[in-house]
Formats: structure tokens, sequence, C-alpha cells
């Protein structure tokens, strides 16, 4: 029974401080995870065009956005340059590899991919992608092996490279349990390891859950589903700030329920691709998430 975890790190603070923080805490506790990494300018400043969205203020509220992400980074792309992540980071990218921990691409550009990708066309999506693992080539001197989208933002040219990049998993899904994507009939050969429990971020504040419930929350799901093997999706900049606390009540409490701590790749090592289902996929709401993300759906066909 492996519970998996995935670390989206989308920030150049949580980069920079997160992910030293992450490695510690996980060496602590004999944890694996896969670190996916923003490899391009920190633009998140830009995030406020989300305001306009329905239901963004109503998540802001529901958490410090200030306090986990810092001023700095909110103006990062507007009235501050944004830095470049990759360039500023890539010794301690390269040094999260060499500590033994896998490592794989998030994105170029975080709030490009995630604002934009699911209404862009083929070509865009190309070059997108081909910056992502063209910078992940330079910082690392090999291709990735994985991609973990950012804000669970596909579309159908995105899905393809997958595929035709040769990846050996991607997790760029919400769902139940590993299996071959299908994407409006197309099926992609390339497995899909979807997150299947919620993010922190998700449950703040929602129905009477508190900072200092959160952890108890959590493990009462892991708990209530025996013998299933799961994935979890943290952030460099959450987890590795100030709900860190959260996150190691988290290691200890998966560890007593039996679950072996492991990084995306040694799960991917106990599937076969051969024998994964095929599962449709579907953008549609997730609680507590804005917006639709791209769900695993009902079987196919």
């Amino acid at each position: 029974m492996q519970l998996a975890l995935k670390i989206d790190v989308d920030t150049y603070r949580g980069t920079r401080e997160g992910v030293p923080r992450l490695m510690e805490v996980l060496k602590k506790h004999g944890a694996s995870a896969t670190f996916f990494f923003t490899l391009g300018p920190d633009h998140m400043g830009r995030a406020i065009k989300r305001v306009f969205r329905p239901g963004y203020l109503g998540k802001v509220s529901r958490m410090s956005v200030v306090e986990h992400y810092g001023i700095k980074t909110l103006l990062y792309g507007t009235l501050l340059p944004a830095p470049d992540i990759g360039k500023r980071c890539g010794d301690l990218m390269r040094k999260v590899r060499d500590e033994g921990f896998e490592v794989g691409i998030h994105c170029y550009d975080h709030i490009r991919w995630q604002d934009h990708v699911a209404e862009k066309d083929a070509e865009w999506t190309q070059q997108e992608l081909k910056r992502t693992v063209d910078r992940y080539s330079q910082i690392f001197g090999d291709a990735p092996k994985s991609h973990a989208a950012a804000g669970w933002q596909m579309n159908r040219e995105a899905f393809r490279l997958m595929q035709q990049h040769g990846f050996s998993y991607s997790s760029d899904t919400r769902g139940t349990h590993p299996f071959m994507p299908v994407w409006e009939g197309e099926i992609i050969a390339c497995p899909q390891i979807p997150t299947t429990l919620p993010t922190l971020d998700e449950l703040i504040n929602r129905d009477a859950i508190t900072l200092d419930t959160l952890a108890n929350y959590m493990l009462h799901l892991t708990e209530n589903q025996p013998e299933q093997s799961q994935v979890f999706t943290l952030h460099a900049e959450l987890e590795g700030g100030k709900w860190m606390p959260v996150f190691e009540r988290l290691l200890e409490g998966w560890k007593a329920q039996g679950f072996e701590l492991v990084s995306m790749a040694q799960y991917r090592a106990s599937l076969k691709a051969e024998e994964l289902p095929l599962h449709n996929i579907e953008m549609r709401e997730v609680d507590g998430r804005i917006g639709k993300l791209a769900v695993q759906a009902q079987a196919y066909p």
C-alpha cells in the first residue's frame, strides 16, 4: 500500500525556500517524493486577473495568500520583474535530484499554462511544452521522464505530447486510480497517475475544517480507504512553508496507517501499463478549486 507524494513547485520563493525545507523533513521521516518544477519566469503576480472569475475571492478569503506567497511574489510580472526560476535555482534543482529525489516538469510559466492551455491550439501547446522540456534538459543534462500539469489544466494536444515525448507517466488529472487516458475517443499511450486526495488548500476553512483539524481530516480519509494506494499533491509554497507542521503530522499518520511513502516513479514502477484500464477524461469542477480541471471519468468505451 503506497502513498505517492507529488510536490508542485510553482514559484521562485517556493523553489528557493520551500524546496530545501521539504527535502529536510522528507529525509527526517524516511519518505520519498517527486518534485515537479516550474522552470521559467515567475509571473505569479499576473494571477490578479483571476479576481474576476467566479469563486476566486471565496477561495482567497479561506487562506492568507500574502502569508503563504509573500508580497514580492504577488507582484512578480506586474510591478516587479519576474525572476527566471530555472536560471536562478538550477543548482538547487540539481541538488534535489542528487539527494535522491525524483524530479519532473511542471511547466515553463505557471500562469501561462494554467490560465490559457485549455483554450489554446496545438501550435501554442507544442511551443510551450518545448520550452519546458528544453529548459529541463539544460538544467539536468537529460530529457524529462514525467510531467504534472499546472492547475490540472490540459488540452488534446497536451495529452498527445505526453505520448510523443515518451514520458514514463504523467500526472495531469484528478481521479481515483492509475489509468490510460482517453480524450474525446482518442487513446493516449502514456499512463496517467491522478491525484486521488484533496489538497490542503481545497479543504481549509470549508465544512468547519481549520488548521488544527486539517491533518486529522485528511488522515480520516485515508484510514477509511484501506488497501488503496493514494497520490497526494502538496505545494512547496504551503507545506514547505507555514503548513509544514500539518505536513509532518500527515507523514507520521500515514506511516502509522501502514503506507509506504514513495515517489511517483516508485509508484509507477509497481504498475503494468498493459493492465491499466482505459478511462475518459472530462473537464469539470472539483470542490475547493476554481474553474474546471482534467478529471478521470467513466471507463472507456
